[in-house]
């Protein structure tokens, strides 16, 4: 006897997707988006970037090695919803400790399953993002579109402040402390700071909304600004303190939110993409070495190569569609990455772009020797 529970997924435009509930029951409302990544859910799960989006995989089966303590990438969940062609029961690695239904469930996460997902995509797409709703308690399609329509858009919203720490901590490095790093938490992953231990980094990490003048008194050798949620163009005071922070010769690199606080800290916009890029394999191009890398992606935003300064130099671009992935200052201390150089999930391709902050920050501690 089949006992499961009908679901249904609506989207802003009225398509709608009727199919099974998985995890928590209830009703839940966000931006729809798709990641291609073939592994790695557990991690997608758990990037803070995913807040106020609800999720679908574009790979059939999702779930089969479970849930293990190991390879979360922040304290928590963060999707609003999760949507899979079919979620397995069987959680078969030697590490898991739960299924995926039985963690979507603690953590109170509505998902649907067995509904068509490449048409989804597909519709996703060819309309772009929009805002959409799992329900698992009302399955009339109007209410259900009036509520979605009343939903928050992701276009200006900000969400940095409801994914960061509320107070400062500290990671020690593996082995000897080389150099102190600053990090804004504005989604950030735990692989990224695990990066960063490993290079010798004592790492301090601080809440968005830290200013300026409390970060410089903590004397960083440099300043990371992590990925995050929202809408970019939304954070204009924490544009002013990073703006503020620039002037002071610090090395910083940032990714993603982080990338696009600094196009916007140098004259630069950003614009809401139509779908976005999300998955383990997207092809990026070092414009500095020639190289082609495959690289973690999961944003909606990006940097427009309209009115960046001649300071600016554009370091990388996406070959798919040509968009800005990477930024550098041709005079100050400081380059920037639309996309996942912690590689959770995904290649490790990008692992390279640590390494050269960290030979950013040697030579301006070299520097700063020379002077004294």
């Amino acid at each position: 006897m089949n006992l499961s529970k009908k679901a249904i997924l609506i989207l802003e435009d009225g398509r709608t997707f009727r199919g099974e509930s998985f995890g928590a029951q209830g009703e839940i409302f966000g931006e729809m988006v798709f990641n291609t990544s073939m592994t790695g859910y557990q991690e997608i799960l758990t990037d803070p970037s995913y807040a106020g989006q609800i999720v679908c995989m574009t790979y059939p089966l999702i779930g089969n090695y479970g849930i293990n303590e190991q390879d979360v990438e922040s304290r928590r969940p963060w999707v609003e919803g999760f949507v899979v062609r079919e979620a397995s029961r069987v959680a078969s690695n030697w590490r898991s400790t739960e299924t995926l239904d039985s963690y979507l469930k603690r953590h109170k996460i509505v998902g649907i399953e067995h509904i068509d997902t490449r048409a989804l995509v597909r519709h996703i797409r060819d309309k772009g993002a929009m805002r959409a709703a799992i329900s698992s308690t009302d399955s009339d399609e109007k209410s259900l579109l009036e509520k979605v329509q009343d939903s928050p858009k992701m276009k200006n919203r900000e969400l940095a402040s409801s994914v960061t720490i509320e107070k400062s901590f500290e990671i020690e490095p593996e082995g000897v402390e080389k150099f102190h790093v600053v990090c804004f938490d504005f989604g950030v992953k735990t692989n990224s700071l695990r990066e960063f231990a490993k290079h010798g980094c004592r790492l301090t990490v601080v809440p968005a909304k830290t200013p300026a003048d409390e970060v410089l008194a903590l004397k960083p050798d440099g300043i990371f600004l992590s990925n995050g949620p929202g809408d970019p163009s939304s954070m204009t005071k924490t544009v002013g303190e990073i703006k503020k922070l620039s002037e002071k010769n610090v090395p910083m690199f940032g990714i993603c939110l982080g990338h696009q606080i600094l196009g916007q800290v140098f004259g630069g916009e950003t614009y809401k993409l139509k779908f976005g890029h999300r998955g383990g394999n997207q092809p990026i191009k070092d414009l500095t070495t020639g190289k082609i890398e495959i690289a973690s992606h999961n944003h909606g935003f990006a940097v427009s190569k309209e009115n960046l300064p001649e300071a600016i130099e554009v370091t990388h671009i996406n070959l798919n569609d040509d968009t800005v992935a990477g930024l550098r200052h041709k005079t100050l201390p400081i380059f920037s990455v639309q996309y996942h150089p912690e590689s959770a999930p995904g290649p490790h391709d990008s692992e390279y772009l640590f390494r050269r902050f960290i030979e950013l920050m040697e030579k301006e501690s070299e520097k700063l020797s020379l002077i004294v």
